[in-house]
């Protein structure tokens, strides 16, 4: 009876070693994925434009995992590649715009110009969407510090016009062509052109919308864009600017590559949170930068007792 317990005893110690010894060996599958995702987010975030359900070229900001700007640029391609293998972290409120299946045939900088060839079906894209493939392409790979400009080709042959119109395109492509262009424009003078970034939302998510106006104006270009973020665009109604009406831009200055701007108190009158009070200083920030072609944004307050 005893020889039978202690016989059963050492059975149950030999097999649960064998089986302790099994797990060590095996790849801890789960753990390696895990990783793989915490990898990937732990990444920069970077700013790419895409499009939004309403069709307007929207800033989004996605995480990066390259470094070198040659690297940087082929990911940010993908990510505006439709059916691309990075869909899965692009948020649902945001679509990718250049055509299924398009390869990026080679890419190169020179003198801070992004010269990017393509496959032949870059030329598929869906009708009425063409200039806006071209817009989310030009200000997403601006957004690079050492990229200036951007030069397509197709198969090997720049691309003079954009895909299945008439209208031409310049052969360096920078900020300057605009985005959600407006018009409103009754002579070919004194033309200003200010690009103006609002804001939009779907559930929670907070994300910002530029519209480039063209008009007829010889004021200031910075009395402009606020004047304009003081109340929402006619381009769609869900676009929104939480400046307030009643604030005043009491002064501004422009060094080197930097805008300092005075504003009086009710400039966060009304506001709900620090969120949104930097919200608003986004917004502002943004326009500015693209509009005047700076680098910094400073916010001070007026101080001074009113009259």
């Amino acid at each position: 009876m005893i020889r039978e317990c202690v016989k059963r005893k050492l059975i149950i110690t030999t097999f649960a070693l064998i089986v302790f010894l099994i797990t060590l060996t095996f790849p801890k599958v789960e753990e390696k994925i895990e990783n793989v995702t915490i990898s990937y987010q732990s990444g920069n975030t970077f700013p790419i434009y895409l499009l939004d359900k309403d069709n307007l070229v929207a800033r989004t900001t996605l995480a990066m995992k390259e470094t070198s700007t040659i690297e940087q640029a082929k990911e940010i391609i993908t990510f505006l590649t439709i059916n691309n293998s990075k869909s899965a972290y692009i948020p649902a409120t945001f679509e990718p715009v250049i055509p299924n299946n398009t390869t990026l045939l080679s890419i190169d900088i020179q003198d801070q110009v992004l010269k990017v060839n393509f496959s032949k079906e870059f030329l598929n894209v869906a009708k009425g969407y063409e200039e806006k493939m071209i817009e989310c392409l030009v200000y997403s790979l601006t957004e690079l510090e050492d990229i200036k400009g951007v030069i397509l080709y197709v198969e090997g042959n720049m691309l003079q016009k954009i895909p299945n119109t008439a209208t031409a395109l310049p052969s360096l492509l920078t900020r300057d062509i605009g985005v959600n262009k407006m018009y409103n424009l009754n002579s070919i003078k004194n033309v200003s052109k200010t690009t103006t970034y609002y804001i939009a939302k779907e559930n929670d998510t907070i994300y910002y919308v530029p519209v480039t106006l063209l008009e007829n104006n010889d004021n200031n270009k910075i009395e402009i864009v606020i004047e304009r973020l003081k109340s929402n665009p006619s381009l769609r109604t869900n676009l929104m600017s939480y400046l307030n009406a009643s604030s005043e831009l009491s002064n501004y200055e422009i060094l080197e590559e930097t805008v300092y701007l005075s504003f009086s108190p009710l400039l966060y009158e009304g506001l709900a949170n620090t969120e949104m009070t930097e919200v608003v200083k986004y917004s502002i920030s943004l326009s500015l930068k693209d509009t005047l072609n700076i680098k910094n944004v400073v916010f001070t307050e007026d101080t001074t007792p009113a009259e």
